[in-house]
């Protein structure tokens, strides 16, 4: 890249986080299967002392969904799972008379509840935020009543990816770390990304502020919050790393393309949302089918300390694009802001090329 170009794109995203009163981001894009940029911006800590690194660690949060998604699939590409098995079949003492497909829980049309809004789960993490519910505690929730029958409506479930996960575990007889590293981690030769079990694994974590757990001060939470609090499984990982697995996954190195198309097979439109023009959700993935970009498949993570997103643009004026943008702040969708302005500078950038 360019020096003009490296200091536009810095700009533009210092002055964003400058202007959104935002510590740092960590920031890479791929074109064409090559790396373009990577880069830190901003800071690691509130005296604005240590400059954040582009290759800093963090949750990912919910883009794990795309992940585990993606595991999934290779399950089915090799038959051991089918899309339209119940999950029954899989976890036979499931204590609901309901079938609910792997296709539903994976597109989030399964009716299961969440915990997302829920008082009891969110006084919890606030009280006890180093104790995270066993996972029998968050399955406890799936037994509750359904919010719709299975393909009849849409709610994001966080749930619904606990039971995805027990379901991968159960027949692969491999944890979440395991799989992950086998079909994702090693064959792309990550070295800074894992799924963690423990305070001590989460070490490495790049700071990452909140005022969740007692305001109005910013607050590091990275030795406060327990990775257990993400229900279905939380990988971390580094902007160029994320970048990396998710232009894989759309560059056939993981999947075939047939499973990949049906990842991208949009199971209900949500519309309108800030930042899409006609959102729509598949298997693991968020599409906008409707973007001035063309097509745009990805995910989004928010939880304490971080804001996350990492999306693909399959047709960026002729180039495949990914991005992915991490903020060491808990800022609803930043991340994806960061995202949806550096592709405006890269449309530009690839318009005027000859």
């Amino acid at each position: 890249m360019n020096q003009t170009l490296y200091r536009e794109l810095k700009a533009d995203i210092e002055q964003s986080l400058s202007k959104s009163q935002t510590l740092g981001a960590a920031v890479a894009v791929r074109l064409n299967g090559e790396t373009f940029l990577e880069i830190g911006v901003g800071y690691q800590d509130l005296n604005h002392t240590q400059p954040l690194s582009k290759d800093a660690n963090f949750y990912v949060y919910s883009v794990t969904k795309s992940l585990l998604a993606t595991a999934s699939l290779d399950l089915v590409g090799k038959g051991v799972l089918n899309l339209d098995d119940s999950i029954q079949l899989h976890l036979p003492d499931f204590p609901l008379d309901t079938s609910i497909t792997l296709r539903h829980v994976l597109s989030h049309t399964s009716g299961l509840p969440d915990y997302g809004g829920m008082s009891t789960y969110s006084n919890a993490v606030k009280a006890t935020p180093t104790a995270p519910w066993s996972e029998a505690t968050f399955l406890k929730l799936a037994t509750q009543n359904l919010r719709f029958l299975p393909g009849t409506g849409w709610q994001y479930s966080n749930i619904g990816y606990v039971v995805l996960k027990c379901i991968l575990e159960r027949v692969t007889g491999l944890s979440m770390q395991q799989l992950l590293h086998q079909v994702i981690f090693s064959p792309l030769s990550l070295q800074r990304t894992f799924v963690p079990k423990t305070l001590d694994d989460v070490a490495v974590l790049a700071p990452g502020y909140t005022t969740l757990f007692g305001g109005p001060e910013l607050q590091n939470m990275t030795s406060l919050y327990h990775p257990g609090w993400v229900s279905h499984g939380v990988v971390v990982s580094t902007a160029p790393e994320l970048a990396k697995m998710i232009e894989a996954l759309f560059l056939n190195k993981i999947l075939s393309s047939a499973l990949i198309e049906q990842m991208l097979d949009p199971v209900h439109i949500l519309g309108k949302y800030p930042l899409f023009e006609k959102l729509a959700y598949g298997l693991g993935l968020f599409i906008d089918l409707e973007s001035p970009y063309g097509l745009v498949a990805g995910h989004t993570g928010e939880g304490p300390g971080y804001s996350v997103a990492a999306f693909h643009f399959p047709n960026l004026v002729g180039s495949r694009i990914t991005i992915a943008a991490i903020v060491n702040q808990d800022r609803q969708d930043y991340g994806l802001v960061l995202v949806h302005r550096l592709v405006e500078v890269l449309k530009k950038l690839l318009e005027t090329q000859p």
